[in-house]
C-alpha cells in the first residue's frame, strides 16, 4: 500500500512520522525550509509526554517525483487545494483514493448524501468545481482530524494532543478501501475508526472552527477567554444555532448541545485557534471553509444566517487589510 501525505505541515507530519514508524511506504509532499530540513536530517516528531523521534522519509515538492499512489491524504487548508489540483495528477491512478482531511465543510458534502440536495456544488470551498471535475467525487474518503500539532521549526513537528483520525465514507459504507486505510493508521498507532455517519462529526468539529476561529481573530482571545466572556461567549452561541439549524436541515444529528460545545473549548485553556496564528504569522486566512461555507449553506436550505453573515463580513475585512484574503 502506498500511502502519499500531501502537505506535510503538521497534521501530515505528524501522520509520515508515525505512518514511516510503522514500516508503511509513505512519502511526502512538502516545500520550503520545512522540506529542505526533511531531507537533510529527517522529520523529527516529539510527542506529548516529550519523547523524541527522527525518520528518514521520501519526501518532495514535485509529486511526479513520488509516482502512482494508492492513498493521497490531503492536509492542506482547504484555500490551498483547488489551485494545485493538477500538480496532483501525477500521483493519481486508476485506483486511487483521496482522503479530503481538510477543516470545515468538505467539497464533496453533497455526493451521495441523497435527496433534494444530491450533487450540490460548493463554490466557497471549491470555487469553479476544481476538485468535483478534477478529482471527481467518487474518489473521497472523507477524514475528520482532530490531533493538535504544530512545526515548531523546519523539519520539527511538536504533537500537542489527541490522535484520532475518523474515517468516512460519503454514502456511509464500510467499504473495502475504507477499512485498509484504518488497519493501516492503526498499526501506525493512531485511531481511524469508519464512521457511517461521517457529516455528524464534521459538523460538530465544525462548531468549533466556525465561530471560535473568526471571534478569536477579531478580538486575539484565547478560547479559555472567548468562550466564557459573556458577549463573545453569546456571539459563538449565535453562530452555532444558526449552523445546527442549516445542519439539521440536511439530516445532520448533534450528539452534544451547543452549551457543552462552548465549554468544551474554554476547557482546552490558553489555545490560540489556527485562524489567529495564521493572523499572526501573515499566512492566508482559511475564512471560506470554515465561515463562508456555512453562510453558502444556509443558502441552499433558505436558513437565515444573521450572526455568521456579521462576523464573517468582520474577519474578511480584518484578514483582507492584513492582506491575508483575496
Amino acid at each position: 500500500m502506498k500511502i502519499c501525505v500531501f502537505g506535510a505541515g503538521a497534521i501530515g507530519g505528524y501522520m509520515g512520522v508515525k505512518l514511516a514508524q510503522a514500516g508503511a511506504d509513505v512519502s511526502l509532499v512538502a516545500r520550503g525550509p520545512h522540506l529542505a530540513a526533511m531531507k537533510a536530517n529527517g522529520l523529527k516528531l516529539i510527542e506529548e509526554g516529550g519523547e523524541e523521534t527522527v525518520v528518514s522519509v521520501t519526501a518532495s515538492d514535485n509529486p511526479a517525483d513520488l509516482g502512482v499512489q494508492d492513498y493521497i491524504i490531503v492536509t492542506l487548508k482547504a484555500h490551498s487545494v483547488p489551485p494545485i489540483v493538477d500538480k496532483m495528477k501525477p500521483l493519481i491512478g486508476p485506483n486511487t483514493t483521496i482522503v479530503s482531511g481538510v477543516n470545515g465543510v468538505p467539497w464533496w458534502y453533497f455526493h451521495k448524501i441523497g435527496g433534494e440536495h444530491e450533487g450540490t456544488r460548493l463554490e466557497s470551498v471549491d470555487p469553479g468545481n476544481a476538485q468535483w471535475d478534477g478529482f471527481g467525487p467518487d474518489r473521497v474518503l472523507g477524514c475528520v482530524v482532530y490531533p493538535a500539532a504544530e512545526v515548531i521549526e523546519p523539519g520539527v513537528v511538536k504533537h500537542i494532543e489527541g490522535n484520532r483520525f475518523s474515517l468516512g465514507e460519503p454514502d456511509g459504507s464500510k467499504s473495502e478501501r475504507a477499512v485498509a486505510l484504518s488497519q493501516a493508521l492503526s498499526s501506525a498507532g493512531l485511531k481511524a475508526p469508519v464512521r457511517p455517519r461521517l457529516r455528524d462529526e464534521i459538523w460538530v468539529k465544525l462548531w468549533g472552527n466556525l465561530s471560535f476561529n473568526p471571534i478569536s481573530a477579531l478580538t486575539h482571545a484565547t478560547l479559555d477567554v472567548l468562550c466564557t466572556d459573556p458577549g463573545t461567549r453569546a456571539v459563538a452561541k449565535g453562530m452555532m444555532l444558526e449552523a445546527q439549524e442549516i445542519a439539521e436541515k440536511l439530516g445532520v444529528k448533534f450528539p452534544i448541545d451547543v452549551e457543552r460545545r462552548i465549554d468544551g473549548g474554554a476547557a482546552v485553556g490558553a489555545h490560540r485557534t489556527s485562524m489567529l496564528q495564521d493572523l499572526d504569522q501573515g499566512r492566508p486566512m482559511e475564512i471560506d471553509a470554515l465561515v463562508g461555507s456555512v453562510q453558502e449553506l444556509g443558502r441552499v436550505v433558505n436558513v437565515p444566517t444573521p450572526t455568521i453573515d456579521t462576523v464573517l463580513a468582520l474577519v474578511t475585512l480584518r484578514a483582507r487589510t492584513a492582506g491575508l484574503y483575496s
